[in-house]
C-alpha cells in the first residue's frame, strides 16, 4: 500500500507567527493528494515540505476566511504553471463561489489545467466516490458557511491463513478466491467469507473552524486520524463560542466520544506561546489515544490497521 500521511504546512489561526504559517494540509492517500485549506504562504510551505503541484488531485476548502483560502491564488496558478497532467477538483462552500472565482482569477495567467469546481451545498453529503475512498462533507457551525471533510475507505477482507490451510487452499487459488469471491474445489464451493474476516477501511476527517455541533461529531466518528481545530485554551471558552471555534478540551472530547485513534490539534491562536498547554488540556478532557499537537512542516502517518 502506498503512503497515507498528513503533511502539515501551517498551523496558525487568523494571525501567523514567526513559527506558524497560515493553514495548509496535504493528505497523501495512496496515489492521490488532497490539499485542505491553503492559507497565505501555502505555495512556499509546499516547497519546504517537498510537496509539488503535481501531488494535488483535490483542493478542499472549509470556508472563505483568509487564513484558510488566501493561498488559493498562488496554488492554482502554480498548478497551471507546472502543467499538472491530471484533472484537479476543487470543493468549497457554494455560498462562497464568488470568493473562489476572485481567488482563481486574482491576476492574469495562462490556464493549462482542467480545474473542476464542485461546490458543497446544503448539509453536505457524499462528494465523490473513488476506488480508494468516499469523500464526504458535513456542515459546521461558524459565522460564515463552513464544511468539514471526511474520507472513508471501503471495507475489505483479511484472509485467515489457518482457515485457508485447513481447506488446502494455497498459491494461485487464494488470488482467484479474492477476485471471484467463490472457489470450486474438490466438489465443494468455498465462499470468501469462510476463510476471511472483514478488514475495516481507514477513516480520516478534517474539522476546521466550528463551534461544537452535530457535524463535528459526525465527521469524527470512528476516525483513525482526526485533524481538528483547537484555536483556544479552555479558559477562553467564551471567546471560542463567540467567534465560532473550539477549545483544546472541547476538541479532545469530540475525539474521545467518537472513538478517534489519533488526534491532531491545530489552528492555534497567536495569544498562546506554549504548545504543551494544548496537550495537557486535551488529556485532562479524557482523550487517551495517540495525540499530536501539530507543528509546521511535520508529517503524521495514519495509524496502522487494527
Amino acid at each position: 500500500m502506498s503512503a497515507r500521511e498528513l503533511i502539515v504546512l501551517g498551523t496558525a489561526s487568523q494571525v501567523p507567527t514567526r513559527h506558524r504559517n497560515h493553514n495548509g494540509y496535504l493528505l497523501r492517500w495512496d496515489g492521490e493528494g488532497l490539499l485542505f485549506d491553503p492559507g497565505e504562504g501555502t505555495q512556499r510551505q509546499m516547497l519546504k515540505a517537498g510537496v509539488a503541484a503535481h501531488d494535488i488531485d483535490r483542493i478542499c476548502v472549509t470556508h472563505f476566511h483568509g487564513d484558510h483560502s488566501l493561498g488559493l491564488a498562488g496554488v492554482i496558478q502554480r498548478i497551471n504553471l507546472d502543467r499538472v497532467p491530471h484533472r484537479v477538483t476543487a470543493h468549497y462552500p457554494a455560498e462562497g463561489r464568488r470568493f473562489f472565482e476572485r481567488l482563481r482569477y486574482a491576476t492574469a495567467y495562462r490556464e493549462t489545467v482542467a480545474l473542476a469546481e464542485e461546490p458543497v451545498a446544503g448539509d453536505g453529503g457524499v462528494l465523490a466516490r473513488t476506488p480508494g475512498y468516499t469523500l464526504e462533507a458535513a456542515r459546521l457551525s461558524h459565522p460564515v458557511e463552513s464544511y468539514g471533510y471526511r474520507l472513508v475507505e471501503p471495507d475489505g477482507r483479511r484472509m485467515l491463513p489457518e482457515r485457508l490451510a485447513a481447506l488446502g487452499i494455497r498459491g494461485p487459488e487464494i488470488g482467484r478466491l479474492q477476485r471471484e469471491r467463490v472457489l470450486e474445489r474438490e466438489g465443494r464451493t468455498v465462499a470468501i467469507e469462510e476463510v476471511s474476516e472483514v478488514r475495516r477501511g481507514q477513516r480520516f476527517a478534517f474539522v476546521m473552524d466550528t463551534r461544537l455541533c452535530e457535524g463535528a461529531y459526525a465527521l469524527a466518528q470512528g476516525c483513525d486520524l482526526l485533524v481538528i481545530e483547537s484555536t483556544f485554551l479552555d479558559e477562553d471558552e467564551a471567546l471560542a463560542v463567540e467567534y465560532g471555534h473550539l477549545t483544546a478540551g472541547q476538541a479532545a472530547r469530540v475525539a474521545a466520544g467518537a472513538g478517534v485513534r489519533h488526534l491532531v490539534l491545530t489552528h492555534f491562536s497567536q495569544r498562546y506561546g506554549d504548545p504543551a498547554d494544548f496537550e495537557r488540556q486535551a488529556r485532562a478532557a479524557g482523550f487517551e489515544g495517540e495525540l499530536t499537537v501539530a507543528r509546521d512542516l511535520m508529517t503524521v502517518a495514519l495509524p496502522k490497521r487494527r
